[in-house]
């Protein structure tokens, strides 16, 4: 049995379990009303000031860039309509030239014969064509003037479109977050954020993760473990993106965590472990603190690649960071495919650096051989210059020798010995009478 004491007569009475159950339910069921219209008037009067400055703030750029537009189509129509006029002014100057030389060759007409007529008629022609380009320049102008116009148009109706988009996109997810509030229920424990979390992620695999990897993590040989791994992959089978995720509702607090930020040393630590490249704390604490109420809050200035987000933005955080790794997955093939390009040729400089200083070594080998040959051949001249010289001497020998036989006669051999010239008389006799 409870005792109760009523506030205004002071008098106490008992009442049963079930009784005070039921007095406690109904006091906590109107108390956690009037804090609910509480918050969604000042949810609504949050929404309208938000949807009321966008507004503020979208016609202001609109009005801004509206406003640069139109001095930028000013100055455009100046400088067409200056140009044209500077064109107008350059066509009258020619015709006003050309006019003249017509009506002087006009005068001498009919002193030229054929060919000058045919002369006046290019030259009339040649105008004619100057002048229509002209005109086709004007026209050209005129048309890029229209052009320009249409692209401004355009545009100025994109920025319309992107701004109301936005809005109903704001709009559209105010709506979201109220219902989402209206669903959620104080009783939400234990792992009933985990399976939230897992059914708003399998209730869109099908069509946007279709490649995905999500499941819980069960690996705690490190002493401790994440709640949730997300890994994608491209169509070739390579991870681009990879995001650890923590859980964290009001039960999940101790005596000494009961911060958001008592939570991201471990989560750091479970995703460098577990190799991610991001870590998510998917959290219900803090209910009354507006920094983590109002969308994704990026923890980088604490941890690395760090993000706390409340329950309805599970979703869009994976498909912020999924779409940005995949903007970023071209880039990285380009840069692969650039430093591979870099590596042939690095490889090609170095067989060309190789091939270059052993072509100079063959070059330098073939001087020096060629050096020793020419060596040779001048050591081989000055030898053959030398036998030259002698067969020369010996010729002048031989001439002298021959000289001096030629000169040699019977008389001077026997000039000192008259026997022998007795006997050479006698024989000459001898011979004289045979004959």
């Amino acid at each position: 049995m409870q005792e109760i004491k009523c506030p205004k007569c002071g008098e106490v009475f008992q009442v049963d379990e079930s009784g005070y159950a039921a007095i406690v339910k109904q006091v906590r069921d109107k108390e956690f009303s009037k804090e609910i219209q509480t918050r969604e008037k000042q949810f609504e009067s949050d929404k309208e000031n938000s949807v009321e400055l966008a507004k503020l703030e979208a016609e202001r750029e609109y009005t801004e860039k509206l406003n640069k537009k139109e001095a930028e189509i000013a100055k455009l129509k100046s400088e067409i309509e200056t140009e044209q006029l500077i064109k107008k002014s350059a066509v009258n100057e020619i015709a006003a030239e050309k006019d003249k030389e017509i009506a002087e060759l006009k005068n001498k007409l009919d002193s030229f014969n054929k060919d000058k007529e045919l002369e006046i008629n290019k030259l009339i022609t040649k105008m004619k064509t100057e002048l229509s380009q002209k005109d086709n320049c004007i026209t050209k102008l005129t048309g890029e003037k229209e052009l320009t116009e249409k692209e401004f148009q355009l545009k100025e109706q994109s920025i319309k479109d992107k701004y109301e988009t936005e809005i109903r996109f704001k709009e559209e997810e105010i709506e979201r977050l109220k219902d989402y509030k209206l669903k959620l229920s104080t009783k939400m424990v234990g792992e009933s954020l985990e399976q939230h979390c897992e059914t708003e992620f399998n209730r869109l695999r099908a069509t946007g993760f279709q490649k995905a990897y999500f499941e819980k993590d069960n690996d705690a040989k490190s002493g401790s473990k994440g709640d949730y791994i997300y890994r994608d992959y491209d169509f070739d089978g390579g991870e681009f993106i990879s995001i650890m995720f923590e859980m964290k509702n009001e039960t999940d607090t101790t005596s000494t965590k009961k911060k958001n930020t008592d939570f991201l040393k471990e989560l750091d630590k479970d995703r460098k472990e577990k190799n991610c490249e991001y870590a998510v704390l998917v959290s219900l604490l803090e209910p009354e603190n507006e920094l983590y109420n109002t969308g994704i809050v990026d923890m980088s200035h604490h941890f690395e690649k760090m993000y706390v987000v409340r329950p309805q933005f599970f979703i869009p955080i994976i498909t912020l960071l999924r779409n940005a790794a995949l903007n970023s997955l071209q880039y990285k093939k380009e840069l692969a495919m650039i430093q591979a390009q870099n590596i042939d040729i690095t490889n090609f400089e170095a067989e060309m650096n190789d091939f270059k200083d052993k072509f100079a070594r063959n070059v330098r080998i073939s001087s020096e051989k060629f050096q020793k040959a020419i060596a040779e051949i001048d050591k081989t001249i000055k030898h053959l210059e030398k036998t030259k010289e002698a067969l020369l001497s010996s010729d002048k020998h031989l001439q002298l020798a021959n000289d001096k036989a030629e000169d040699l006669s019977i008389r001077k051999l026997t000039k000192n010995s008259p026997m022998i010239r007795e006997k050479f008389d006698a024989l000459k006799l001898t011979t004289s009478k045979r004959k």
